[in-house]
Order: structure tokens, then C-alpha cells, then sequence
């Protein structure tokens, strides 16, 4: 096989007549010689029905998973611009206040020991449901 031989023409046209970019056309490497004698576009249609000119499938590139970037050094505002204050207290809120709502309902606690506890979640007294149910258990609250 003699890689001397410059077929630049020949795929430029090829790559028009294909409507692909001129690294897709592929050039039987066996033919070289009868496709450098090929200078018009005819000649080259005539070398793509033989088969010794041809279009590769499209090169698939795997898209990579980009991290999101959330650190630190990306964070503009103050601490409770990402999440609000208020965001914080209803998340933490709402779980608790259903938890007793439950207790209640399943007559673990009384409707009296429901009010005082509804009251401390209000006032924000419990970091979490946990927290909750620790001080319920520790004041012998609720009942098996």
C-alpha cells in the first residue's frame, strides 16, 4: 500500500457529494490509485456506488457527568440565603407536630400531654422527631 499518494481533492469532493465532514469519508485503501485519477464529481459518484468510497458512522461521545458545583467557594449571600431561616423551621416543625398528632390519635400520649408538647415544638424546645420522642420517654409521657 503506498501512503504517497494525496487524495485531498478527492475527499473534499467526496465529503460534499456524502454531506459529511471529510474525516467521516473513508477511501478503500486498496483503490487508492483508481481514486486518485478520479477529478470530477462524477468520478467520485461513480466510486460511491462501487463501494470504494464511502461515509463512517458518526463518532458517539459519551457525555461525562459533571459534578455539581456546590462547595463553599460557590455560595454567594449569607448563611440562610441557600436555605431560609424560615425553610429550616417549618422542615423541622412539621414533622414533629405530626408525630404527636399520631401519638395522640393512637392514644400513646394524653390530650393534656399533647397540648404541652405541641406547645415546646412551637417554641422551637426539639431539634428533631428524635429529640421529641427522647423527652416524651425521659418524662414518662407516653404510654405502651
Amino acid at each position: 500500500m503506498n501512503f504517497m499518494v494525496k487524495v485531498n481533492l478527492q475527499k473534499r469532493l467526496a465529503a460534499k457529494i456524502l454531506k459529511v465532514g471529510k474525516s467521516r469519508v473513508w477511501l478503500d485503501p486498496e483503490h487508492l490509485k483508481d481514486i486518485k485519477n478520479a477529478i470530477t464529481r462524477a468520478d467520485i459518484r461513480r466510486l460511491i456506488l462501487k463501494g470504494w468510497i464511502k461515509s463512517l458512522p458518526k463518532k458517539v461521545r459519551v457525555k461525562k457527568e459533571r459534578k455539581k458545583r456546590r462547595g463553599e467557594g460557590k455560595r454567594k449571600g449569607k448563611k440562610h440565603s441557600i436555605v431560609p431561616k424560615k425553610r429550616v423551621w417549618i422542615n423541622r416543625v412539621r414533622p414533629q407536630r405530626r408525630l404527636i398528632k399520631e401519638l395522640k390519635e393512637q392514644k400513646k400520649i394524653s390530650a393534656s400531654d399533647y397540648r404541652k408538647l405541641y406547645r415546646l415544638v412551637k417554641s422551637g424546645m426539639f431539634r428533631s422527631r428524635a429529640h421529641l420522642l427522647l423527652y416524651a420517654k425521659q418524662r414518662g409521657l407516653i404510654k405502651e
